[in-house]
């Protein structure tokens, strides 16, 4: 480095520790504000990035990485975070139906990084991507360390209160916080200024309606969590996913090299979950629990003796929303959600780091200041991100639909998605899942491979035995039902997610 960019550097420091002025605000130091805030920094930009709490968060989502997902944190200079945290290899997943499983790996690429059998079959040897499955704490604290160390970061431990604007203008100028005083413990009010805010609050944004308006997540059901100690999976080093009579999805993946996470899906309501029927944790003692491989359920049954009622997140569902940039942008949780049943959300968010970075690259836009510049590159990112964000978001809302099916039409397509992984129709599915396969189309395909699959194995149930054939009537009436059903799932989350 020359003198002159040391000098450079060293200015822009004093700019941000002594005036808080900076090129860029983000405000959130979680996944998405600390890999914005590193690949800017990374481009020369001077960068702010402020948190209301620098201790290590305790979530319980936020802790499987798909292998797209580590592809794009790879990209983002941040591929070390995954390591010095006793991060699990994960190879794939588990779809347990009925106490019958079936093994779906993650698909064989070639050199390129493509799937081989994109559209159809498993491919038997070649190489294959891992995800990466954590503590969420453990990992946000690498990604905070690695801001922290990068000499074009600042970080401020601070809670953001409001927006700042122009005297004259509707321009976001920076952000008005709360800063505790070491010496004295009162908060004081500080203000940070930056020719670009970039606000990644979480789920629970207090941004969200200033900046996209009165939108809010859709809520139909939450998870409860359990950590399981010494237990043993079915497949080690494969998330599970438990489907059971009369039960709602459960998931089960390695945290740690004791820990199991456990999450039950309570949907909003449910009889067997009320308070008359003992509450959640019976829900889970009785109905979920009984469902789980033998192998898991001491654990699981040891992680309730504490009698408290797990703690939970809501299970949420925010389409994303066109922004016009005034010196603000919404991202992460904060601008777009999906059910975390895939564990898409990290990918979401890395891959929006790294494209959202690209199009604010320095030879493209080289001033922030430059609002015409910024709202081009928001509106072609945008559009640009549903190559991915589309399949991941449509998938997981869609798998949960079949996954927690609820009438006649949705448990035949629950069979035929089943059918359709035993019949080893695979590598395209956890291509889509994986964040490894960016064409919807593949997704629509696949989808409707299901769907025509779960016609056919109904037909064949319902003409089974004497005087079969005269109930065709009734099959092709089935037929009709069960393909308006899933297009009725599958076309409205298209084109909310992939045209809009």
């Amino acid at each position: 480095m020359s003198s002159q960019s040391t000098s450079a550097s060293g200015d822009a420091r004093i700019r941000r520790e002594q005036y808080h002025e900076a090129d860029v605000v983000v405000v959130g130091a979680g996944i998405f504000g600390c890999a914005i805030a590193y690949a800017l920094a990374d481009q020369g930009r001077s960068v702010l990035l402020l948190e209301r709490w620098m201790t290590e968060p305790n979530r319980i989502v936020g802790e499987l990485l798909q292998p797209g997902g580590i592809a794009a944190l790879k990209q983002l200079g941040l591929g070390h975070c995954v390591d010095g945290i006793d991060a699990i290899p994960c190879k794939g997943y588990n779809v347990i139906f009925n106490h019958i499983p079936s093994l779906i790996p993650y698909p064989t690429i070639d050199d390129d990084g493509n799937v081989i059998y994109a559209w159809g079959g498993q491919g038997k040897e070649g190489k294959r991507p891992e995800g990466r499955s954590f503590h969420h704490g453990r990992f946000i604290m690498q990604l905070r360390r690695a801001c922290l160390a990068h000499e074009n970061i600042t970080v401020v431990e601070t809670e953001v209160i409001k927006t700042l604007r122009g005297e004259y203008t509707d321009q976001i100028l920076g952000v008005e916080t709360r800063t505790k005083d070491p010496e004295t413990g009162a908060k004081k009010p500080d203000y940070f200024f930056g020719q670009l805010t970039i606000i990644a609050d979480g789920y629970k944004s207090v941004f969200r309606k200033e900046t996209i308006g009165d939108k809010k997540p859709i809520v139909k059901s939450k998870f409860y969590a359990l950590e399981l100690i010494d237990t043993t999976l079915p497949q080690q080093n494969y998330g599970h996913v438990v489907i059971g009579k009369n039960t709602f999805p459960t998931l089960l993946y390695q945290i740690g090299t004791h820990e199991t996470r456990a999450l039950f899906d309570v949907p909003t309501g449910i009889p067997a979950a009320s308070p008359a029927a003992g509450g959640v944790r019976n829900y889970i003692k009785n109905v979920a629990i009984p469902a789980l491989p033998p192998s898991v359920r001491p654990a699981a049954l040891k992680a309730l003796e504490d009698g408290k009622i797990p703690p939970s997140m809501p299970n949420s569902w925010l389409p994303p929303t066109k922004q016009i940039p005034n010196g603000l942008i919404l991202l992460g949780d904060a601008f777009n959600m999906r059910h975390p049943l895939t564990g898409g959300g990290m990918t979401v968010a890395f891959n929006d780091a790294l494209l959202l970075s690209r199009l604010l690259d320095p030879s493209k836009v080289p001033n922030f200041e430059d609002s015409k510049a910024i709202r081009a590159a928001v509106n072609v990112f945008y559009w640009r991100r549903k190559n991915i964000t589309s399949i991941v978001n449509v998938l997981a809302q869609a798998l949960y639909t079949l996954f927690a099916a609820d009438d006649r039409q949705l448990h035949a397509l629950q069979l035929g998605c089943f059918e359709y992984f035993q019949r080893g129709m695979t590598d395209g599915p956890c291509g889509l899942l994986g964040g490894i396969i960016q064409r919807p189309a593949v997704l629509a395909y696949h989808f409707f491979s299901v769907a025509f699959l779960s016609l056919w194995l109904n037909a064949l149930a319902i003409c089974a035995g004497p005087l079969g054939i005269f109930k065709a009537p009734l099959a092709l009436i089935d037929a009709v039902l069960i393909l308006w059903k899933a297009s009725c799932v599958f076309l409205p989350l298209v084109w909310r997610e992939g045209f809009q």
